[in-house]
């Protein structure tokens, strides 16, 4: 769980301009991947929130990767966007990425400008949002070092067979740095697929593609495919 899904939060957010929600992932990464990813966690807990109000809104979320001991990880990424002008569809968007990691100490932190094209459908059944964004990485541990980058964000959200099921997700398209300083393009997207059960307890699977963007020592390998088995309750 890297990213926002904050656009299916919207559809539930138009009626309560506050919607929150928890969700517990069961990660088959490192059974997958056992020599490439031997140290990926298996459960990871999301927390995540969108509020809005009369100048935009506000979106964050949390994931704290669990092992049998402690916890290894905690992740967090919190947006703010202001809307040009009453139902304007334009938005400028600023954010913050950073958390703490067991390997590391701190993932590398990076603030993040840019705008934001944002839509949905009558019913808020379907919504969807475009950013293109400036990003600024920091030097956040020694053998990291800051440096400028860009990125292009997709988010969607469709909710289908009588808001039954829900299709939502994220994809990101940014310019990282190999250990050598020269560039390169990652990819992430997770899609989620859920089954409402009821409009708080749904359970799904988000499935975790990416490239470049894996931590790799074992060998040049770089696409991954991490799927999750996962509950998730709607406050």
């Amino acid at each position: 769980m890297k990213k926002i899904f904050m656009m299916a939060l919207m559809a539930v957010a138009a009626l309560s301009v506050n919607a929150q929600n928890i969700q517990l992932h069961y990660d088959f990464g490192r059974n997958i991947y056992p020599d490439q990813e031997a140290g990926r966690q298996k459960v990871t807990i999301t927390l995540e929130q969108f509020k809005a109000d009369k100048w935009g809104s506000w979106y964050y979320f949390v994931d704290l990767d669990l092992s049998r001991k402690f916890f290894k990880s905690a992740y967090t990424e919190i947006s703010r966007e202001f809307s040009f002008g009453s139902g304007s569809p334009f938005a400028a968007h600023v954010e913050y990425d950073g958390g703490l990691s067991e390997a590391a100490g701190s993932f590398q932190q990076a603030a993040l400008l840019g705008a934001a094209y944002n839509g949905h459908s009558a019913d808020f059944s379907k919504t969807w949002s475009v950013q293109l964004l400036y990003k600024r990485y920091f030097k956040s541990y020694d053998y990291s070092r800051a440096y400028n980058s860009a990125q292009l964000t997709g988010v969607w959200g469709l909710n289908f067979a009588q808001n039954k099921c829900t299709f939502s997700g994220f994809i990101d398209f940014w310019r990282g740095e190999k250990a050598n300083g020269h560039g390169q393009l990652v990819i992430l997207t997770e899609p989620q697929f859920w089954y409402n059960f009821t409009p708080h307890f749904s359970v799904g699977s988000e499935i975790e593609i990416s490239n470049n963007f894996i931590y790799n020592l074992y060998d040049d390998k770089t696409f991954f495919i991490n799927p999750t088995l996962a509950v998730k309750w709607n406050f």
